[in-house]
């Protein structure tokens, strides 16, 4: 992996806690030179701290102790200042608006090596490596569907559900409230996600739910609730306790 410094972003400030967190996005615009003169700009006030080309070439936009701005208003795990705690990783890809398309191959061998790296140099545990859709669901879709999640886990970069099992109520639906609707929304909290625990599901909880598709059963994301979603559900929520459980000994 080569780190291009060509362009630095203005848009950065202090940080106010340790770094725990990666988020990955994609730029979802039109073109790399568009994407970086955006992330450069001072009147757009959003950067990130990497941005990578289809090409794989890998750019430092904002060194690693500073704050960059590209998780927005955000959350994950209690954590409401994402920025403070994460380094933004941009994917050049023209997004859902302007053709969507595959993350290609050099691109996603840089980000490995970048994450590994990230993951050695400041201890990140695995299920904070996350996408933006994961802590913005009810407003972002990046880096989408096509991204290759999978791919990661394998390579021990992220978490993915292993053994598929569910014990949920049949009866979650969209409009309706029940404890098999609280119990999602309870282990959808614990994953990481920011939802209301109410027991209703509701515009909130569907898209909450297609985010989450969208990260571990990305052909179909509908936000509805089956056993295939409920079984990943499930599986995640045990593999985050048990690796955190881990991390926390080690």
């Amino acid at each position: 992996m080569k780190i291009i410094t060509k362009k630095s972003s203005p848009n950065f400030d202090e940080r106010k806690s340790k770094i725990d967190i990666i988020v990955i996005h994609y730029t979802g615009m039109q073109s790399f030179e568009e994407a970086l003169e955006h992330l450069c700009k001072p009147s757009s006030k959003v950067s990130s701290h990497y941005l990578i080309n289809s090409s794989g070439d890998v750019y430092l936009l904002v060194d690693e102790e500073k704050r960059a701005w590209h998780a927005g208003v955000s959350y994950w795990s209690g954590n409401i200042d994402v920025n403070s705690s994460s380094i933004g990783i941009e994917l050049v890809n023209p997004g859902h608006e302007f053709g969507y398309e595959i993350f290609s191959e050099s691109q996603m061998t840089s980000l490995e090596v970048l994450i590994k790296s990230l993951i050695n140099n400041y201890n990140i545990p695995l299920y904070n490596i996350v996408g933006h859709s994961d802590i913005a669901p009810l407003r972002k879709k990046d880096p989408g569907e096509l991204f290759n999640w999978k791919r990661l886990a394998k390579k021990n970069l992220s978490i993915w559900p292993k053994k598929l099992s569910t014990s949920f109520s049949k009866n979650i639906k969209i409009g309706n409230k029940s404890n098999g609707i609280l119990q999602v929304q309870e282990f959808l909290s614990e994953i990481g996600y920011k939802i209301t625990k109410d027991g209703f599901f509701s515009e909130e909880t569907k898209l909450v739910l297609m985010a989450f598709q969208r990260r571990f059963r990305c052909h179909k994301v509908d936000g509805l609730f089956d056993d295939e979603t409920g079984s990943m559900i499930k599986s995640i929520y045990d593999l985050k306790k048990q690796v955190k459980k881990d991390f926390e000994i080690t």
